[in-house]
């Protein structure tokens, strides 16, 4: 599972003048050890020659030879698990991480001081990271809840304060002022420690589950910034919860959040394009955008694939042509220009959402913000 102090580490890490390897390899479901034994070693091996470049610092190289052999080794051991996996070594700074990715990326190896993170990211940004409470009148329990993964938060304890118990006659109504004020002193805490892990540990949603009248009157309690955070709420028991049930239902907010989320960004890009602004639909359009850099998001219906050409010397993307328009070169036809589309726009920066719900996306296949207005077409 990925882990957000894993994340930190390789986000926060600086080389020092030393290299640090950045590596990013597709593990597809069936494929063999072997050939993603041999995959990895040829990318590796084109680090060999810097290894052994004299004019570099010996400490570099000796740095970025225990990184092709760390690397090396820990192939040999591992079984990798589909879709992708991104390694980030340095060994002279006692750097090494293994991150498990969700979704395909592409081969690719990178050296510099800092790690290269943007094929993660742009991963990462569309699985967000969710924070599930569980909350009544007088308990907190909480969970993570991230690519299927759901693991408890020790922050909160299964029960914080003592149920009220209401004296007869008179003193009735005391005792219930004093057990709603206890519940309110409850829901500060609460919202206390959820805010310091939204601060602190990376969450991007929260998620509320509870007594249906109780509800309400929690969220009351909640910061500015935790209410921004909030993509649903179910209603349960917190007495009768049951894991199960408790990824269920919690699952199924997010799963709404996530169309809604997937409607909204498609509407809002159609409708700046539509009014001449800055955004463009269709794929001929999307891939001038990506080949003069000018994307900011692409949105992508989910698991489509077209053919196209890819010119390397310029980095034109287009549907066909056997010469590319920009330099004169020759052209590289590809099984799928989208994939190349996306490797361009991540290159330069942009963020990647892959749609799946049923929006008018299907009538353009993609579609995009942009960073400044397209030039004419050559």
């Amino acid at each position: 599972m990925i882990t957000a102090e894993a994340l930190n580490r390789v986000g926060q890490f600086e080389g020092d003048g030393l290299p640090v390897v950045s590596l990013y390899v597709p593990v597809d479901p069936g494929a063999s050890h072997e050939e993603l034994h041999s995959r990895v070693e040829s990318l590796v091996d084109q680090l060999d020659d810097m290894a052994k470049e004299h004019s570099l610092p010996h400490e570099q190289r000796l740095s970025l030879r225990s990184d092709i052999q760390r690397i090396k080794d820990r192939l040999g051991e591992e079984s990798w698990q589909p879709q992708a996996m991104a390694i980030f070594s340095c060994s002279g700074r006692d750097l090494y991480e293994e991150i498990q990715l969700p979704r395909r990326v592409h081969d690719k190896i990178v050296t510099d001081e800092n790690p290269y993170v943007r094929p993660m990211l742009a991963v990462l940004d569309e699985y967000p990271r969710s924070c599930i409470v569980v909350v009544d009148r007088a308990s907190a329990r909480a969970w993570e809840l991230y690519q299927d993964e759901l693991s408890e938060l020790p922050k909160f304890s299964r029960r914080l304060l003592g149920k009220a118990s209401y004296a007869p006659g008179g003193e009735e109504q005391r005792s219930r002022n004093k057990a709603d004020e206890l519940t309110k002193q409850h829901y500060r805490q609460v919202v206390q420690v959820l805010d310091e892990l939204f601060r602190v540990g990376g969450f991007d949603l929260l998620v509320i589950g509870g007594h249906e009248a109780e509800l309400p009157v929690f969220q009351q309690f909640l910061t500015h910034e935790l209410r921004d955070r909030v993509a649903g709420s179910f209603t349960f028991d917190p007495d009768a919860a049951q894991l199960a049930e408790i990824r269920t239902s919690a699952s199924a907010v997010l799963q709404k959040f996530e169309r809604d989320q997937d409607r909204e960004a498609v509407t809002q890009v159609t409708d700046v394009a539509a009014a001449g602004g800055l955004a463009t639909t269709g794929l001929q359009a999307c891939l001038w955008a990506g080949s003069v850099a000018a994307i900011q998001k692409l949105l992508m219906q989910a698991d489509t694939t077209a053919p196209g050409v890819v010119c390397d010397e310029s980095g034109w993307l287009g549907l066909t042509g056997d010469i590319c328009p920009l330099c004169g070169k020759p052209t590289r036809r590809v099984e799928d220009v989208i994939d190349e589309l996306v490797r361009a726009v991540i290159d330069e920066g942009g963020s990647i959402r892959h749609v799946e719900t049923d929006t008018q996306l299907k009538d353009h296949t993609v579609a995009a913000s942009l960073r400044f207005p397209l030039p004419p077409q050559s």
